[in-house]
C-alpha cells in the first residue's frame, strides 16, 4: 500500500453479523438459563413430593412409644428400637474404621507419593474403581472375606472351630461399609488436601519443622472442613445402605439389642424393606412402613445436620472467628 493510501472500507454485511451472532449467543444464554431452571425445579419438585408423601403418612405414627419399643405382633405394631441402635451402631463402627484409613491413604497419595510412581497409579485407579463397584458385591466380599475368611479363622484359632465370629455380625457389617464408603472418604480428602496452600507448606518447613509435623500440624488442621464432608457423605450413604449389610450381620427380626461385636443387629433400611416385602398385611403395615422411612430420613439429617454443624465452628475457627 502506497503511502497516503486509503484504507479499503469494511464489507457492508461485517457490522450486522457481528450483532446477529451476539444476539444469538443472549438467546443461547437465556435457554441454556431456562433450562437449567426448569431441571432444578423438576428436581425439587419431585423431592418436594417424595418428602411430602412420606411426612403426610408417616409423622402421625411417630410418637416416644415407636422410637423406644421393639416389633410386635408381626411387625404391624410396636416401633423401631431395635433397629434404630442397629443402625447407630453399625454407622458409628463404620465411620471408626473408614475415617483413619480413608485420611491416611489420601495424606500419603496428596503429600508423599510421587504422582508418576506405578504404586500412586495403581491406587488412584484401584480407588476409581472401587467406587463404580456395584453395592452387593461389597456384600458377596465382606460374607467372603471378613465372615468366612476373618472370622473363621479367629473361631479356629481361639474357639477351637467354635462358631463366634465366623458368622454374619455386626463387626463385619460394619467393616463392609467401611469398604463401601472408603473411596468417598479418599477422595474428600485429598480434595480438602490440595486446597491448602502451598505457601502454609513452605512456611512450615522453612521454620524448621520436618515433614511430618507440617502435615500433622499445618496442614491436616486447615483440610479438617473438607474431611468432615466426606465423612458426612460417608455416614449419608452407610446409614440407608441395606444390600452390602444382607450377608454381613443384619437380621430380619431380632427385638432385642446387639450386646457384643459378634451378635447380629435389625437396621432401619433392612427393616423397611421387610415391611414393605414380607408383611403379612400390607394394610397394617402401611403406617408403620412411612414412619420407619420418617425416622430414617430424619435420622440422616441428624447425623449430616451435626456434622455440617462442627464443619462450621472449624471453619470459623481457622478463619480466626469466634468458635
Amino acid at each position: 500500500m502506497t503511502a497516503g493510501a486509503v484504507p479499503a472500507p469494511k464489507a457492508p454485511g461485517e457490522a450486522p453479523s457481528r450483532f446477529a451472532r451476539a444476539g444469538r449467543s443472549r438467546v443461547g444464554d437465556i435457554a441454556l438459563t431456562v433450562a437449567s431452571g426448569a431441571a432444578i425445579l423438576m428436581v425439587l419438585l419431585i423431592l418436594v413430593v417424595i418428602l411430602g408423601d412420606v411426612v403426610l403418612h408417616g409423622a402421625s405414627r411417630l410418637s416416644l412409644k415407636f422410637f423406644f419399643t421393639a416389633p410386635q405382633q408381626g411387625m404391624t405394631e410396636g416401633g423401631i428400637f431395635p433397629a434404630l441402635v442397629g443402625t447407630l451402631a453399625m454407622v458409628l463402627l463404620m465411620t471408626v474404621a473408614v475415617v483413619p484409613v480413608g485420611v491416611a491413604t489420601a495424606i500419603y497419595l496428596r503429600e508423599y507419593a510421587p504422582a508418576t510412581s506405578l504404586l500412586t497409579r495403581g491406587v488412584r485407579i484401584a480407588v476409581s474403581n472401587l467406587a463404580g463397584v456395584p453395592s452387593i458385591v461389597f456384600g458377596l466380599f465382606g460374607l467372603g472375606f471378613f465372615v468366612q475368611f476373618v472370622g473363621g479363622g479367629l473361631d479356629r484359632v481361639f474357639h477351637g472351630g467354635t462358631r463366634v465370629w465366623g458368622q454374619p455380625a455386626l463387626l463385619w457389617a460394619a467393616l463392609t461399609m467401611a469398604v463401601l464408603t472408603l473411596p468417598v472418604v479418599i477422595v474428600a480428602t485429598e480434595e480438602a488436601l490440595r486446597a491448602v496452600p502451598r505457601e502454609f507448606r513452605e512456611a512450615s518447613l522453612a521454620l524448621g519443622a520436618t515433614k511430618f509435623q507440617t502435615v500433622i500440624s499445618v496442614v491436616l488442621p486447615q483440610a479438617v472442613p473438607g474431611i468432615l464432608t466426606g465423612t458426612i457423605l460417608a455416614v449419608s450413604r452407610g446409614a440407608g445402605e441395606v444390600a452390602p449389610i444382607l450377608f454381613t450381620g443384619v437380621a430380619y427380626f431380632l427385638p432385642k439389642l446387639p450386646r457384643s461385636l459378634h451378635d447380629q443387629f435389625m437396621h432401619l433400611g433392612n427393616h423397611i424393606y421387610v415391611l414393605s416385602t414380607q408383611s403379612p398385611d400390607v394394610d397394617a403395615t402401611k403406617p408403620l412402613l412411612y414412619a420407619t422411612v420418617l425416622a430414617l430420613l430424619l435420622l440422616t439429617f441428624i447425623l449430616n445436620l451435626s456434622a455440617v454443624v462442627v464443619r462450621s465452628k472449624m471453619r470459623r475457627r481457622l478463619a480466626g472467628g469466634t468458635p
